[in-house]
């Protein structure tokens, strides 16, 4: 569980049908998220997007237009285990950028549920 205090937020920029392997690399990385026991992660389905391609690929789209939608993985986690991660983290990634900003957890609390 994250503690208040100095973390960094990490957002990982993808196309949901960039593959690798035998996957898509948004389900490797957030597998490998996962495994690695990172506090959380979500996964954006932005609507609309374009790279430095300069062609739009929307969700309204038809055909070549609705390939190649945006996807964002976001996490926060302490500095040390950031900077853990993201060698591999770089290996994972071979079509995508990844950004990364310091930042302060001022608070961090988790509920109980009774799943």
């Amino acid at each position: 569980m994250l503690t208040p205090g100095p973390a960094r937020k990490v957002t990982i920029h993808l196309n949901d049908d960039t593959g690798a392997g035998s996957d898509f690399i948004y389900e490797q990385v957030f597998a490998f998220l996962f495994a690695r026991g990172v506090a959380g992660a979500t996964l954006l389905r932005p609507q609309e997007g374009f790279g430095e391609h300069h062609h739009r690929h929307s969700q309204e789209g038809h055909g070549a237009e609705r390939r190649h939608l945006p996807v964002q993985i976001q996490f926060v986690e302490k500095a040390e285990i950031v900077d853990e991660l993201l060698p591999s983290l770089c290996d994972l990634v071979s079509d995508g950028v990844i950004e990364m900003h310091d930042t302060v957890i001022l608070k961090a609390a988790r509920q109980e549920t009774a799943f």
